[in-house]
């Protein structure tokens, strides 16, 4: 034991037993669940106000009316007036940044997933307000973006800010964080599920009842809202496609996917080369909004469907409403007029881009394979829809979440496994060919590192019994420090610490050597009396994580171990050094690459 403060007299505290107190579910998770369902009915009407919001912007820039609809700027007659009105709203979203909060810039998940690594998931109140209002000017004056990132943004500074005005601790206050911002993505697309798998996959980087229930629970009640203020229909409506997937088709979508995979990896990219060139620039980070905004209006002049969320390209183009060279032209340019603007660092989303470039993608490429190869079997349609899926995928590697999401927005059963195929092969290529994501790499460059992999902590799927030391030496209570003392001095004793039982062998406290030694006190003053720290006990069935928490936590280099908590009988005891032992075994689990079975070995074999 490092410190020496397990042998304190003069204290006058009570002696009590601390034990491991983990469990899967507890009072506290009722608790945070009873306040994700509120932040989940908050998400959804806070998505209902941004896109009324970004709606009463757009029909104000555009078309000079008041109105709430949430209208698409491409109609628009201003001409070439069109290409000063993202300027304006750039140049307010750079004041804005500058100073109201710079937290408003860029997309959103990625500025979330800073905070819950670093920050224990605080996000400044104001970006609740700052947020949306930013993103609804950027989007409103004709931005390239989808209001889905900073719907799920200002959900999750939402549920941060429930977190800080309620007594929670770091994990519960990220629990609320991932809450809003699944809440938010429900509220945004109807899609609950997929919400769900975002927040696991982007920001939660576990996978636990205590946190998977309150999101559940946040991205279900947001859903409600949004099916009774919008209606349960489809977000991205589709008429049933024709062509169910057969075995070449399959084969065809996954080589969609190798190719959407690359221009996946090619736009994360171009994103961040851009921003790069921006932060080379010898101007204040605030006006580079506006200079982005120029390529939006010269773009949006030339093809105004680039303008705005652009959801109704999305449904055009998974529907084959939009095909040939207008498909082209119109992902195209979207792609750039989106790079560049959010490469400046202006407010907006990156989902709705990623999936009108997807899509388009996927439906140009299997419409020039069908040119080529009439029979190949696959429908444009699908392929739009997998192909949005798909560079999502490749470019934010959250698989699960773009498959369901591609699903719930469409409800098309036959692109389940079309999206698979064409999924995996994307998120194979991303992970081949790319270190970070479009979520990751900005904070990466901050030296923050990002959970990849979510695996079970093998610590917790070993027990204290099979790793504690049995042959334990003990003191006994009733010795006096000076008879204890000569026996370590003379004895030859390679423990450092050591439990203390009572003449019926019951565990009473635990000492260390080197307070023996050192300790200032009466000879003949009884052991027993010199305990005055609270005694912390492990049983059998308690896990090495619990032992490794409780260490750390009371600052101890070994645990006594006990049958149970009423008849204090020493078992054993666990150090720091076992529990290290734990850890190698597994390793060494990983390097043994064994052999079991053998061909020479089968015809002995009885079946």
């Amino acid at each position: 034991m490092n410190n020496d403060s397990t042998l304190l007299p003069g204290e006058s505290s009570s002696m009590k037993t601390v034990n491991s107190s983990h469990t899967y579910f507890n009072k506290r998770a009722f608790y945070i669940s009873g306040l994700s369902v509120l932040l989940g009915v908050a998400s959804g009407f806070v998505a209902k106000i941004l896109i009324s919001l970004i709606g009463i912007i757009t029909n104000l820039a555009f078309y000079g009316k008041f109105s709430l609809s949430f209208t698409s700027p491409k109609d628009n007659h201003l001409g070439l007036f069109v290409i000063i009105v993202p300027i304006i709203g750039a140049l307010i979203v750079g004041i804005m940044a500058r100073y109201g909060s710079k937290g408003i810039r860029g997309h959103g998940i990625p500025e979330a997933m800073e905070q819950v690594l670093t920050n224990k998931s605080k996000i400044s109140p104001r970006l609740t307000v700052l947020k949306p209002l930013s993103a609804a000017i950027s989007i409103g004056t004709g931005g390239p973006f989808g209001a889905e990132g900073p719907i799920i943004a200002t959900g999750g500074a939402l549920g941060s800010f429930i977190g800080q005005l309620f007594p929670v601790n770091a994990d519960e206050r990220k629990i609320l964080l991932a809450a809003g911002a699944a809440g938010g993505m429900a509220a945004t697309f109807g899609s609950p599920i997929s919400a769900i798998l975002l927040a696991i996959e982007l920001l939660l980087f576990e996978f636990k009842p205590k946190s998977l229930l309150p999101v559940t629970l946040a991205s279900g009640s947001a859903t409600a809202v949004r099916f009774i203020t919008e209606g349960v229909k489809p977000v991205f409506a589709t008429a049933p496609f024709l062509l169910s997937p057969t075995e070449g088709s399959l084969v065809a979508y996954f080589i969609l996917g190798i190719v959407i995979g690359f221009a996946s990896v090619l736009v994360t990219k171009s994103v961040y080369a851009i921003e790069d060139m921006f932060e080379k620039l010898p101007i204040h980070w605030m006006w580079w909004p506006a200079l982005g905004a120029i390529a939006v209006g010269v773009i949006g002049y030339f093809v105004p469907a680039t303008l705005g969320v652009g959801y109704d390209n999305i449904t055009n183009i998974i529907n084959g409403n939009i095909s040939g060279p207008i498909l082209v032209a119109l992902f195209v340019a979207k792609f750039f007029s989106w790079s560049i603007s959010l490469g400046s660092g202006t407010s907006g989303g990156t989902l709705a881009p990623l999936f009108t470039i997807g899509g388009g993608l996927g439906a140009a490429l299997t419409t020039f394979a069908l040119f080529l190869f009439p029979n190949l079997g696959i429908d444009p349609r699908m392929a739009a829809l997998v192909g949005m899926a798909a560079l999502f995928t490749g470019a934010s590697r959250a698989i699960l979440t773009s498959i369901v999401f591609a699903f719930e927005t469409t409800m098309q059963p036959a692109a389940i496994l079309p999206l698979l195929a064409c999924c995996s092969a994307s998120y194979l290529v991303s992970i081949l060919l790319m270190k970070q994501t479009i979520m990751t790499e900005k904070i990466a460059r901050r030296g923050i590192r990002v959970p990849h992999e979510y695996e079970a902590d093998h610590l917790n799927q070993m027990t204290v019994g099979q790793f504690a030391t049995r042959n334990v030496v003990s003191i006994y209570s009733e010795d006096v420090l000076m008879k204890v003392r000569e026996w370590l001095t003379k004895e030859e004793i390679r423990f450092h610490t050591f439990p203390v039982i009572d003449a019926e062998s019951k565990l009473t406290g635990i000492v260390t050597k080197k307070g023996l030694l050192s300790l200032d006190q009466n000879e003949e003053e009884q052991i027993k009396n010199l305990i005055t720290k609270p005694l912390v006990v492990l049983l059998e069935n308690d896990t090495i994580r619990e032992a490794a928490d409780l260490m750390a936590e009371h600052d101890l280099n070994s645990i006594p171990v006990v049958d149970d908590l009423d008849s204090m009988n020493l078992i054993g005891i666990i150090s720091r050094n076992d529990i290290l032992r734990a850890r190698k075994q597994k390793i060494d689990e990983t390097k043994d690459y064994e052999r079991t079975i053998r061909f020479s070995n089968l015809r002995d074999m009885k079946l």
